[in-house]
Formats: structure tokens, C-alpha cells, sequence
């Protein structure tokens, strides 16, 4: 079902540089949606990956397709639940590496229920989602910075019934 290159393993600090330039493209910002305030911003983006890594409570992974770092899946809190996010490079889009990455780590995460947001128009992360077991429980808005305006997003939730299907 999922490419076989697909590789998961610890991130390290050596993966930061890949994922901050991963984060600049236009197109995966606008995906995206919901990033941080100003994304060129290197120093606020090593200051939040610096907490990210030393937070016992967050699950983070390195995605490698071929030997190349495609991006990262990461389980976080937030809002007092433990949720699940990816940012994959725009050069591996669409060749199944997102949901092979995001399977392989809930794999790894004995939690449930565990939670994703995606903005509304965001059809290829909705999709992903759906792809490992996640079923749409809500919708919000909120201002996403990479687009300088309030958008829509569902609220999808992963628990042990969808597991099981």
C-alpha cells in the first residue's frame, strides 16, 4: 500500500537545516496554511525545533525516501490533546511518502485518541489523513499566517474504532 523507500528515524538537530528550507516554498506555505508567524525566520524556527526535540511529551521523526530526507512527522499537545502533524517537501508530493510516514509513526504511538487539523482546502492532507484511519470530528477557523487570513479547517480525530477497521 505505501512505497517501500519510505524510512522513519529519530530527528536530530543535522535535520533542522533540510526541514527550515523545506518550509519556504510558496506553495507548501499556502498548503500549510497554520505555520509559524514569519517562516523565514531562522532563529524562531530553531528556537521552536530546539523545544520540539527536548519535549518528552512530543513524538518526532525524520521521513527518508531514497536515503533523502522527504520531511517530518510529528505527536504533539495541544489544546490538551496529543496531535499529529507532517510537513513532506514539495519535492516528494504526491508519491505516497505522507501517509506511508504518518503510519509508520502511529504505529509507534500507543495514544489514542490522537488528533490532526487541516485547512478545508488542503484536499491531498485530508486525504493522508483519511488514508491511515483519521475520520473528520469538527471544523474551526483561525488566522493562518502563511496566508495572511482566517481559513477553514477540519478537526479529524484517529481512535481505536478506526483502528480497527
Amino acid at each position: 500500500m505505501f512505497p517501500i523507500e519510505v524510512e522513519v528515524r529519530d530527528t536530530t538537530e543535522a535535520d533542522l537545516p533540510v526541514f527550515f528550507e523545506q518550509q519556504q516554498d510558496p506553495d507548501a506555505l499556502h498548503m500549510a496554511a497554520f505555520t509559524a508567524e514569519n517562516p523565514a525566520d531562522r532563529e524562531a524556527f530553531d528556537s521552536r525545533w530546539a523545544k520540539i526535540l527536548q519535549d518528552g511529551s512530543c513524538f518526532k521523526i525524520t521521513v527518508l525516501y531514497r536515503g533523502q530526507i522527504a520531511g517530518n512527522v510529528v505527536s504533539f499537545p495541544y489544546l490538551g490533546e496529543q496531535h499529529v502533524g507532517y510537513w513532506i517537501g514539495k519535492a516528494f508530493w504526491g508519491k505516497g511518502i505522507a501517509s506511508a510516514a504518518l503510519s509508520l509513526l502511529l504505529s509507534q504511538i500507543p495514544h489514542r485518541p490522537l488528533y490532526a487539523r487541516a485547512a478545508k482546502d488542503n484536499a491531498a492532507s485530508v486525504r493522508v489523513l483519511e488514508k491511515c484511519g483519521f475520520v473528520i470530528c469538527g471544523e474551526d477557523r483561525g488566522f493562518a499566517n502563511a496566508r495572511g487570513a482566517e481559513t477553514e479547517e477540519y478537526v479529524l480525530k484517529l481512535d481505536e474504532r478506526e483502528l480497527r477497521r
